[in-house]
């Protein structure tokens, strides 16, 4: 659908999706979010919406609906994405200081090796100064637990050609996912996505 070789049934779509982790398996019982078997949420849009309403859309479910208080939520971005900073910041209403800007690595997903791919965002949570590392400087990206991250809004609008090059698709897309243990373990307040 992305790609633009098939027409979508709908042009936006929510999906609850069975997941089998593998390509980091090895972090499966060594902490205290990642399971072998885990349940994704997600909404899709095929040409509709793009990153403003995204955007608004989770920070509107994720403070009015879930009530989780905005001063535990930090935003990060790819590093080259003023525009999604812009959104956050002027019409999410996060302050410039929550957002932090991340590298390819963490902030550019991709299907594979080729295919369609684009930068995201992530929305995570604050899980306290008491959690992780202790660090008075630790923020989004350190490797402790404190920083929980919830949400994952991709922006698809690119195909990776085998060269590495980057080609703009027909259409610009949405991929979000939500990890529905992590969501869950932050709403009932427990430190472990297995306490739920």
């Amino acid at each position: 659908f992305f790609l633009g070789e098939k027409e979508a049934p709908f042009k936006r779509i929510t999906t609850y999706q069975k997941c089998i982790r593998t390509n980091d398996l090895e972090n499966v019982g060594r902490t205290p979010r990642h399971q072998t078997f885990f349940e994704m949420l997600g909404n899709f849009s095929f040409g509709d919406y793009f990153k403003e309403e995204a955007i608004l859309f989770a920070w509107e479910f994720i403070t009015e609906e879930l009530k989780i208080p905005k001063e535990r939520l930090w935003i990060s971005v790819f590093q080259d994405d003023d525009e999604s900073i812009k959104i956050w910041n002027e019409k999410a209403g996060v302050a410039l200081d929550r957002i932090v800007r991340m590298g390819a690595d963490s902030n550019f997903w991709s299907a594979g090796p080729t295919g369609s791919c684009g930068p995201c965002s992530e929305i995570y949570v604050d899980l306290g100064k008491d959690v992780g590392c202790r660090e008075p400087d630790c923020k989004v990206g350190c490797d402790c637990d404190r920083f929980l991250e919830i949400w994952n809004l991709v922006f698809t609008e690119y195909n990776r050609l085998e060269d590495g090059s980057l080609e703009p698709l027909p259409k610009k897309n949405i991929d979000t996912g939500m990890g529905l243990e992590r969501i869950t373990s932050v709403i009932q307040n427990v430190e472990s996505n297995f306490e739920t």
